[in-house]
């Protein structure tokens, strides 16, 4: 199947992103979300990172003003699907929510459309399960900040054929993206590697064995980890990274049951960069208070 024209549902830090990569990719783009004050958010954010690449080589101005034309803006997930090839998934790492997404999704759709899902951690199969096409369904792992990272996760689901895994490697690659693919599993490979980390780094602040800032130092310096733990669970969100251990832990046991401390600062509303303080303290990004998966009603 030839995809002509993405649909990315949530216009989050995820959504946006994503609706980045895919106009960069050549797509025609449609980007949805239930909050104008996001879509509009989402329009400067894509412009002055297609921009920012510009400045920086990447990409030539009449490229980055190319893209920026593909992208569309639309206000409910019926105008922005229903002439979708591809609609990508980018709501909140809860597993209600996407599958009311997905069972929209297959009522407005048409039969061809495949569906992917955004989610770090969930089952394709259990989302993919609500739906009447199991076999066109899959996941595509973004990584934060999607347009910077080059990494996509290819997720086959039980039932996922080979048509559509083999157009969703092509989508990633034409959005420049570096491919893996890989059999379901709870956390997928990265999002399980990481929460194993991140997990301990709390346990290791919550017995006082080193600051946050050390424990960072450590893992950057002597493991050669690009960011520290600490680091990372504040750009990805401390309530995300919450929920992808209690799935974790519910899938494979004691090993991941979440930290405490972790605990106490999702409950303190201390999530990190979008709230303004996470294990760190953040004063620019206070008054934004955004999820990175988006913002739905």
């Amino acid at each position: 199947m030839q995809v002509k024209t993405i649909a990315v549902i949530g216009a989050g830090i995820m959504g946006r992103g994503i609706a980045h990569a895919a106009a960069i990719g050549g797509y025609r783009t449609i980007l949805e979300d239930l909050v104008p004050a996001a879509l509009r958010r989402a329009e400067s954010e894509i412009r002055t990172n297609l921009d920012k690449a510009v400045e920086l080589g990447k990409v030539t101005g009449p490229d980055a003003d190319a893209a920026f034309g593909r992208v569309e803006y639309a206000g409910s997930v019926e105008d922005a699907a229903r002439e979708a090839d591809l609609v990508i998934e980018a709501v909140p790492e809860e597993m209600e929510s996407k599958i009311e997404i997905f069972t929209l999704l297959d009522k407005i759709c048409r039969p061809t459309t495949i569906l992917a899902s955004n989610t770090s951690s969930l089952s394709i199969t259990e989302i993919a399960s609500v739906t009447y096409r199991a076999k066109k369904c899959l996941g595509m792992h973004f990584f934060n900040p999607v347009h910077k990272m080059k990494l996509l996760e290819i997720v086959r689901a039980l039932e996922t054929d080979e048509d559509t895994l083999g157009a969703a490697v092509d989508v990633g690659r034409r959005m420049g993206k570096e491919v893996v693919v890989i059999k379901e599993a709870p956390g997928f490979i990265t999002s399980r590697i990481n929460a194993m980390i991140g997990n301990e780094a709390f346990y290791m602040l919550q017995e006082g064995i080193a600051s946050a800032a050390d424990i960072d130092k450590a893992l950057k310096l002597g493991l050669n980890h690009p960011m520290g733990p600490f680091e990372l669970v504040d750009l990805v969100g401390l309530d995300t990274r919450l929920n992808i251990l209690e799935y974790l832990h519910k899938s494979l046991g004691e090993k991941y049951r979440p930290a405490p401390l972790l605990v106490q600062y999702v409950k303190a509303g201390r999530l990190g960069r979008k709230s303004g303080r996470g294990v760190y303290e953040y004063p620019e990004a206070a008054a934004k208070q955004e999820s990175p998966a988006g913002v739905r009603g």
